[in-house]
């Protein structure tokens, strides 16, 4: 994965430097949407001078790809810490609970997060729910799509689980459920500014009974 900082943060003052451009770029996101976001203006409101944004950030794509990734590490940190929540109360069952509870995460981050109905992880959206911004779909690396790279992260998350058989099918297996899931996802927000609840438990029934055949 390519890198999103020009330099990294080596002071605890300069990591929440980083830290509030990224604050600022979020709120900013679902204030005023990504074509009228300016580094000028997240750096004004992180207190920073603009050198010291353009000493992290190359520009405000480098800083919207910082926020995408930091997003997804949230993410993935919530459903991690979920799946041991649950595992330590004995009320980890079957596999599919952690479908459900991936896509819960989601959407609560969707609700509440800020920036996060703009951009999750990479695409940048004009609306809740798309049209995506053209080009966009590459913005955490520039070899493989966004959902490639979610796809991955979770896969490994499935193997360390389920000790399901890592390989190609599972690979694409899952990689075909996180496009899936993404797709019904916007259309549910589309549909519902907090997401259409139905088509939330459409999407967990689609992707449950695809994986069914590729998990154990």
């Amino acid at each position: 994965m390519t890198s999103t900082l020009r330099r990294r943060p080596a002071q605890r003052r300069s990591l929440e430097r980083v830290e509030r451009m990224l604050d600022e770029c979020a709120l900013l996101l679902d204030e005023v949407g990504y074509e009228a976001l300016t580094t000028k203006e997240v750096a004004r409101r992180a207190e920073v001078p603009i050198g010291t944004f353009y000493q992290f950030f190359p520009d405000k794509q480098g800083l919207v790809r910082a926020l995408a990734l930091r997003n997804l590490e949230a993410f993935l940190g919530r459903v991690t810490a979920r799946i041991a929540e649950r595992a330590g109360a004995g009320e980890l069952g079957h596999w599919t609970e952690l479908v459900d509870l991936a896509i819960d995460e989601f959407v609560a981050m969707k609700r509440t997060t800020p920036g996060f109905g703009v951009v999750d992880f990479g695409e940048i959206l004009r609306a809740p729910g798309g049209p995506a911004i053209e080009g966009t779909n590459r913005m955490l690396d520039t070899a493989l799509e966004n959902n490639a790279i979610v796809a991955d992260r979770l896969r490994a998350i499935t193997v360390d689980l389920l000790d399901a058989p890592a390989g190609p099918a599972l690979d694409r297996a899952i990689l075909v459920a996180v496009e899936a899931a993404d797709a019904v996802l916007k259309l549910a927000f589309r549909v519902a500014p907090d997401g259409d609840p139905e088509l939330i438990s459409e999407c967990k029934h689609l992707v449950r009974g695809y994986l069914s055949a590729h998990l154990p």
